[in-house]
């Protein structure tokens, strides 16, 4: 009996010592952006000088306690945002001093799915919010007209409503989002898509990256798996455009591609389950198919593992997972265009107990990320890109991939001498010099963090 206490402490203190180093090891905890110092800045049409916010940019606090984490953020990014040309939005992004609650050890809902709500859904790690497919605008039955949104009535049963047949974010919103794919609702700004900027695509279909920065949370790259970028509200994470072949980490990196393909239909009378709706408008030229989210059905592959469940997702192996884990993905098509349904769709494949609170009422410890220069081969990895080379007017600095600590940038000239200094901060994936003052001749950019170095070479012309 005397030894019950000793091996009951003993076991008490293995299982404190064993709860903490997970939590210190959770990517759920550990995975987001923090910032206590700097702001961030947007643009205004026209102007391609980025003013100020005075708003902190990224995430400021996480906490966690033993089933939970919590993020306060701003939901502004690092990047500058905007302008929102056309959005029928006058709004510009604000601060949301919002409190994120996610749950450490996130769950399969076994039980009927829950179907996403509108506003957020999902939260990237830098704080910001992700909505799903619909832009909030529906077809009325009864009127054969839009309804909901900016300017209009709101549709049958209140604003925020699911209808029939509901309209494409990303089809009907696309004018007014930024380069890097944004707009704010209100003052939040947030993100249907994934977030990397218009002007990166294979393809590009927005002007908008023409005169502001081509800037967003990570590029794409191809030849690697894609980061980290976010968690939906149940807790899954949320991966970029490319992962591993195979759910078993095998295969080398290939495009993770969505399962819902456009249906073949000329009338909007039923849903892809077959279910009779009342009919939204005809398929036509006005109204082409892809317009509203309910002209996608979703396909089973299972012959081929890099196609995505009906949630978008698939369990998988990761970098930050390597046991395996279910995993949501941003999904594009082989030009880098987003494809439906974008992130999460139409329903969670977790229990969704995520949610936003006021205030943290338990007992929590404070994750402070110990701040973690990139190595130099985890530097050559982003494969940085410094361009127009040789240049007049412009030198573009271009990260691929996501920036997970700060990078100081420097542009030397032929003797060494700094010139000019400027960083690509976590969370953004690109610095610019102006260098119509100086002379023709030979340069150097240098790309560095604390324990490594980058340098290219570029030269001036006159």
């Amino acid at each position: 009996m005397k030894l019950l206490f000793p091996l009951f402490s003993i076991f008490l203190f293995v299982a404190t010592l064993y709860s903490k180093g997970y939590a210190q090891t959770n990517p759920i905890i550990t995975s987001w952006l923090q910032n206590t110092t700097k702001t961030g800045s947007y643009y205004v049409s026209g102007n391609s000088t980025a003013i100020s916010n005075g708003i902190l940019v990224n995430c400021q606090q996480v906490r966690y306690s033993t089933n939970w984490v919590y993020i306060n953020a701003t939901g502004i990014p690092s990047y500058p945002v905007g302008p929102f040309n056309g959005d029928g939005n006058p709004g510009q992004a604000g601060d949301q001093k919002v409190i994120y609650k996610l749950p450490l050890n996130p769950v399969e809902n076994k039980g009927t799915k829950t179907s996403l709500g509108f506003n957020t859904m999902a939260i990237f790690i830098n704080g910001i919010s992700m909505f799903d497919y619909r832009d909030g605008v529906a077809w009325n039955t009864s009127t054969n007209s839009f309804c909901g949104g900016p300017g209009r009535t709101a549709c049958p049963g209140g604003p925020n409503t699911t209808q029939a047949w509901n309209r494409d974010a990303i089809v009907y919103e696309r004018l007014g989002f930024d380069c890097s794919k944004g707009h704010p609702a209100g003052n939040n700004y947030h993100v249907h898509q994934n977030p990397s900027a218009f002007k990166l695509d294979l393809k590009v279909i927005s002007t908008i990256c023409n005169l502001y920065a081509s800037d967003g949370l990570y590029t794409i790259d191809p030849t690697k798996h894609s980061p980290l970028i976010g968690y939906a509200i149940d807790g899954f994470p949320i991966y970029g455009a490319y992962g591993y072949a195979n759910a078993d980490g095998t295969g080398g990196i290939k495009r993770i591609k969505s399962g819902y393909q456009l249906r073949n239909i000329t009338v909007r009378t039923h849903h892809a389950n077959g279910t009779d709706v009342s009919d939204g408008p005809p398929v036509s030229t006005t109204y082409p198919l892809g317009s509203f989210a309910e002209d996608y059905e979703w396909v089973s592959r299972p012959t081929d593992p890099s196609y995505l469940d009906i949630h978008n997702g698939r369990f998988c192996v990761t970098p930050e997972y390597p046991k395996g884990i279910y995993c949501y993905f941003t999904t594009v098509d082989a030009n880098h265009n987003s494809a439906f349904p974008y992130v999460i769709g139409p329903s969670f494949y977790g229990v969704k107990s995520g949610s936003t609170v006021t205030s943290v009422t338990e007992t929590t410890t404070t994750y402070t990320k110990t701040t973690t220069a990139i190595s130099e081969n985890e530097l050559k990895k982003l494969s940085i890109e410094v361009f127009p080379n040789p240049s007049q007017d412009l030198i573009a600095i271009q990260v691929n991939g996501l920036v997970p600590s700060d990078l100081e940038v420097t542009l030397l000239d032929a003797n060494g001498r700094k010139i000019y200094q400027t960083e690509i901060s976590k969370g953004q994936t690109i610095a610019y010099f102006d260098i119509q003052t100086l002379y023709a001749g030979i340069y150097y950019v240098t790309i560095a963090s604390n324990e490594a170095i980058e340098t290219r070479k570029v030269m001036i012309t006159r």
